[in-house]
């Protein structure tokens, strides 16, 4: 029997004879509802459901046309087959996540009952560190005042005489070792190019170099020998008889610091202080200037901070931005890479010379400072021209005790054996009174300062001035019991100051100072030896020219036992030339030996359970 159509229902095709009233349906993909197997399929909402019995199967059924409500899902029939492959598909489900947990409970299990393995013992291995080479910064020649050169009368020229300009350097075998070859090296400019100079090898036990009338910046570079650190030391001398900057102007070449202390110099009227800051390095330095006067830390007025290039040099007037500070001391301190600084320090007396000098780095703030070179004419109490010992707690104040170490033992200065100093303040201590002699002076503090000192020597009056000139040199802290060596520029006479510094407060206590004095010459090789002894709490001074005939010395080298004892020895040298009207001198602090680096132990990383 034929079911009538519905109205609005449509024709449709033929449909295979064996293929049920539903499409087909995957297996495989889920239905958004699981019905059981013999549960009714409800049509869609608005269709009456068929009856079966009465639909003829050899009939080809019209599909009624039927659009299903948007939200109401749609109920498939699946067959027997489908059913059971579903069934099939959950059962493995099931049986999956059944074993992850097993394997998961099981794993975690044995976390628990099977021990950690111990970490795996590595034995460091230890790895020598190679020496480097060493750099040293030599000061160019002395800067003319302002204006320097202006016009043709030569009585008004501040500088009517030529600057004669000397750079010596020399390097000594090192190590322990003896017949080792002395270190090689060059002489260049701070802004590159080629070599100046060579220094050696010349398979000698030392080596030296001199160059003449060098005006800019230099660099020493000296190359270590194996594995022995170089050994070396380098100086440079500006020497000019008249004029406004009469006087000589020796310093030791600098190695480059990160910070450094320049004690001396004075920003009043008729003086000048002008601090140059060099650069050997690759990169920019970013340099930051403190300064500290007589009434404590000053506000600078500009400039406080500069970039200074590679292979550079720039000048600050301290008197453009620290004015009127009767004493001054600098602290220069670098970011970004390593710097040498020294102040060019200068004084008339009206229109008479009173002295020029560099002023170089010193030791940094400690409770003991030692400084030599201290060696005085006779002079009386108040002088104002007289020798001064420069003072400064730049952290917090405290009171300092003054020995000064003579050829009989220690000295005592009247009256000022204790200075209180304040925080932040420059001193000065005069050290008028005094017997004609050398000495070195011992500053004992319980809280860190910084120290220097300045000697002079008084010259004949000028042709247009009744005053006579004046000379000034300044002496920077040194650290006692290091081995080292200094250069002597040419012209310049030498005197060795040596001084044992023992364990008490004053300086004195303890057994003798021991070291042997090599003298350089200045075509290579050691040309004399002496080996010197001084008790503790003593000064003495050796010319050079006692060692060896001062022409053929090129420097000197201090070696030290290799057992530190309770009584160290420092040393300097007071270089002087003989003018047409009077004395000109500088004291120069020796080069302090490089340090062999130590070995490193090298350890693999800690790994678990693993080499």
């Amino acid at each position: 029997m034929t079911r009538p159509l519905p109205p609005d229902a449509e024709p449709a095709g033929p449909a295979p004879a064996a293929t049920p009233s539903q499409p087909p349906v995957d297996a495989s993909v889920d239905p958004p509802i699981d019905p059981p197997i013999d549960a009714p399929v409800d049509p869609p909402a608005g269709v009456s459901p068929p009856a079966f019995d009465e639909v003829d199967l050899r009939t080809p059924a019209v599909a009624p046309r039927v659009t299903p409500a948007p939200a109401a899902p749609v109920l498939v029939e699946l067959s027997p087959a489908q059913a059971r492959a579903r069934r099939r598909g959950r059962l493995a489900r099931i049986a999956g996540a059944v074993g992850v947990l097993a394997v998961t409970g099981a794993v975690t299990a044995a976390g628990f009952v099977a021990p950690i393995p111990a970490d795996v013992a590595v034995a460091p291995r230890t790895v020598a560190v190679p020496p480097a080479a060493r750099t040293f910064v030599c000061a160019g020649a002395l800067s003319k005042p302002a204006g320097a050169g202006v016009g043709n009368d030569s009585a008004f020229d501040p500088t009517p005489v030529d600057t004669l300009t000397d750079v010596r350097a020399l390097s000594v075998a090192g190590g322990t070792q003896p017949g080792g070859a002395a270190p090689s090296g060059t002489l260049s400019l701070l802004a590159g190019g080629k070599a100046l100079q060579t220094l050696g090898p010349v398979g000698a036990a030392a080596s030296a170099l001199r160059s003449a009338g060098v005006s800019g910046p230099t660099i020493v570079t000296v190359d270590p020998v194996g594995t022995v650190p170089p050994r070396a030391a380098a100086a440079s001398a500006s020497l000019i008889t008249a004029g406004d900057l009469r006087g000589l102007a020796a310093a030791s070449c600098q190695a480059p610091a990160a910070d450094q202390w320049l004690v001396g110099g004075s920003t009043v009227l008729g003086n000048s202080a002008q601090l140059v800051v060099a650069n050997p390095g690759a990169t920019a330095a970013q340099v930051s200037v403190q300064a500290f006067g007589p009434s404590g830390p000053v506000e600078l007025a500009g400039a406080g901070q500069f970039l200074v290039a590679p292979g550079a040099e720039r000048a600050l007037l301290l008197e453009g931005v620290a004015a009127e500070q009767r004493n001054i001391v600098v602290n220069v301190s670098a970011a970004g890479g390593l710097i040498t600084a020294h102040v060019q320090d200068s004084r008339l007396n009206g229109f008479t010379p009173a002295g020029v000098d560099l002023v170089s780095a010193g030791t940094p703030p400690a409770t003991r400072q030692v400084v030599g070179g201290l060696v005085v004419p006779s002079s009386a109490i108040g002088d104002p021209n007289t020798a001064a010992l420069r003072l400064l707690a730049p952290k917090a104040g405290t009171t300092a005790r003054i020995s000064l170490l003579g050829a009989q033992g220690v000295v005592t200065l009247p009256g000022a054996d204790r200075v209180k100093l304040e925080r932040g303040a420059v001193t000065d201590l005069p050290l008028g009174g005094l017997p004609a002699g050398a000495y070195t002076a011992v500053i004992d503090s319980g809280q860190p300062v910084v120290a220097a000192a300045m000697i002079t020597r008084t010259g004949q009056p000028g042709a247009l001035d009744p005053i006579p000139t004046l000379e000034r040199a300044w002496s920077a802290a040194s650290v006692p019991g290091v081995d080292g060596a200094v250069a002597i520029p040419a012209r310049v006479d030498g005197t060795v100051l040596l001084a044992g510094i023992g364990p008490e407060p004053d300086g004195s206590g303890g057994p003798a100072a021991t070291g042997t004095l090599r003298a350089v010459g200045a075509d290579g090789g050691i040309v004399a030896e002496k080996k010197v002894s001084l008790a503790a709490g003593t000064t003495v001074a050796i010319p050079v020219a006692s060692l060896a005939d001062a022409g053929t010395v090129a420097g000197l080298d201090l070696v030290l036992p290799r057992t530190k004892k309770a009584t160290a020895l420092s040393w300097s040298l007071l270089g002087t030339v003989t003018a047409a009207d009077g004395e000109l001198v500088s004291v120069l602090e020796p080069v302090p030996a490089a340090v062999a680096p130590p070995s490193v132990n090298v350890r693999h990383p800690r790994t678990l359970g693993l080499p």
